[in-house]
């Protein structure tokens, strides 16, 4: 084995190690690297401590376009162009440190991580394949992720005009809750 194929293939495991650390599924493993699935499940075992799980992918651009997920996709999916178009990042390279930041500017505001690796990876293949785009909103000129091809001269963002049940979650009625839930009952034992 050459030393230029050496590195090749080192940066490849690398790649993978990377991912796997990230939370990529086998599926997108073997889409980006040359490895064989036989490596990558015994990668993914040495990294993750267990097996790497089994089912689909997400095939639907719809998810993406729901409010809350739709803000979580523009955060990342702005990073990554930026990483890409002005910073000269290749491809992955690009979608990784996307994605770390996107997990860094998550937990420093305090909330909970909408975008799962393999839905940030997901959405750069939607955007690949021409299936959606960034729309600007009109009130505060970011960019959105968008429905290909959808009109945007009348956008308006999740942002400017959330939903009217926006943030009314469960774990957010839970959690308000806490603070205001009465003092249990306590019984009297008469002797």
């Amino acid at each position: 084995m050459s030393a230029k194929s050496l590195l090749v293939e080192l940066q490849q495991v690398q790649l993978a190690i990377d991912l796997i650390e990230l939370g990529a599924r086998l599926q997108v493993l073997e889409t980006e690297t040359d490895l064989s699935r036989a490596r990558l499940i015994r990668l993914f075992k040495e990294v993750r401590g267990m097996s790497p799980p089994k089912g689909m992918l997400p095939f639907s651009t719809d998810w993406f376009i729901t409010w809350m997920p739709n803000i979580h996709a523009s955060l990342f999916y702005n990073i990554y162009r930026r990483l890409l178009e002005d910073h000269g990042c290749v491809r992955m390279e690009a979608f990784i440190k996307a994605y770390r930041l996107y997990m860094e500017q998550v937990e420093i505001d305090g909330a909970e991580a909408v975008l799962g690796l393999t839905r940030a990876w997901t959405l750069v293949r939607f955007f690949e394949s021409d299936q959606l785009q960034l729309s600007e909103c009109g009130r505060c000129h970011g960019h959105f992720v968008a429905h290909a091809h959808s009109p945007s001269h009348d956008y308006v963002c999740g942002i400017c005009q959330p939903p009217s049940r926006a943030g009314k979650t469960r774990k957010n009625r839970e959690t308000s809750a806490v603070g205001h839930t009465p003092a249990p009952l306590r019984t009297v034992r008469r002797g």
